[in-house]
């Protein structure tokens, strides 16, 4: 649940609802690549990419997307339905509304709200699920993802202003700062996290295309990495990448376009990824000497094609330019990848 490692605890927390269901988790455990040994040590960490595995096993294997935490269970796809059901609204406070009352329409489950006070909104677990075994996981995960999601929506990180649960301070409470980046406090009266309300009026800046590949890694990779495409750098990459694949090559988004879709301007956008270590040359370049290697390590494609779709005027700037990013010919590279697609005796 954070962008580095994640603590024992958290696994054995997921795990609470598969044992109560009678579900044997040590091959869930070993799937995940997670010694079932670790759970006996305190100290014991796992990688996010772990912890994304294990949820998703858990996902499957107790049919439920509260992994068996709470008083009833949610069905697979509901989350999905109800990022679909964001997705398309005008801004943030329109999509965190909307899903809220998605969530309302399944009594029985966790009680979200969205709280005004003020210059203050908090997303809120308003019922008490101390009742439930691991229930306070169920909360707190909760208010992670909806935090990420909101985050995404908008293609920036929100800034907490802090963060309270439902429950005592435990014995790992120190990664409770580092998860929510802000102030927390425990024996609330319920979990929940609040942020500055000028965040409502954000505008929405994905779409289907992007709320696809969200979900194919979610809601466990919400839950198990704190960086979840909200860079301006990772939403650039993206919209090329995209467009390389819809065969708009010689037509790639410009910085005023992609300026405009995260609603910005030209001169922030670049300041921000300038910030990020980066450029929109940088980011482009990036992006075709991917593709370039990828079809060329294929073999398939005539070379003076793969030029064009990558939006090259002429093969030899496609040549300089491979040239610049790998220190060989597209043609020498070719050759080079046929050598280890097809060695003496094999068939090609």
């Amino acid at each position: 649940m954070s962008s580095g490692t994640i603590t024992v605890h958290y696994v054995r927390a997921a795990l609470g609802g598969a044992r109560r269901l009678g579900i044997d988790t040590v091959p869930l455990l070993q799937g995940a690549r997670i010694s079932p040994l670790l759970l006996g040590d305190d100290r014991a960490r796992v990688t996010p990419e772990q912890f994304t595995r294990l949820v998703t096993a858990l996902h499957r294997a107790t049919g439920d997307e509260f992994l068996g935490l709470g008083p009833l269970p949610s069905r697979r796809g509901t989350f999905a339905m109800m990022c679909h059901v964001c997705v398309g609204c005008r801004d943030l406070g329109t999509a965190l509304e909307r899903g809220t009352r998605f969530y309302g329409l399944f009594p029985g489950g966790p009680d979200l709200a969205l709280e005004h006070r003020g210059p203050e909104v908090v997303f809120a677990v308003r019922n008490d699920l101390r009742a439930v075994a691991e229930g306070r996981f169920l909360a707190e995960s909760l208010t992670v993802i909806w935090h990420r999601l909101a985050s995404w929506l908008i293609g920036r990180r929100i800034p907490l202003r802090w963060a309270e649960f439902a429950h005592p301070a435990p014995s790992y409470a120190d990664e409770y700062g580092r998860l929510f980046g802000c102030p927390v406090r425990f024996g609330a009266r319920r979990t929940g996290a609040g942020f500055d309300a000028r965040w409502l009026a954000a505008p929405v800046v994905q779409d289907e295309a992007d709320l696809a590949e969200l979900l194919r890694g979610a809601p466990a990779g919400l839950l198990a990495r704190r960086e979840y495409g909200t860079t301006v750098a990772e939403q650039v990459r993206r919209s090329l990448v995209r467009a390389l694949r819809e065969g708009r090559a010689a037509r790639l988004p410009e910085v005023t376009q992609l300026a405009d879709r995260l609603a910005v301007s030209p001169a922030t956008l670049r300041r921000r990824l300038h910030e990020e270590g980066t450029s929109y040359r940088r980011l482009r370049d990036q992006v075709r000497r991917e593709a370039a290697v990828s079809s060329l390590m294929e073999g398939r494609e005539p070379i003076a094609e793969l030029a064009a779709r990558l939006g090259f005027s002429e093969d030899t700037a496609f040549h300089r330019a491979f040239r610049r990013w790998t220190g060989t010919t597209p043609g020498a590279y070719r050759l080079l990848a046929g050598h280890y697609r097809t060695r003496p005796g094999q068939r090609s």
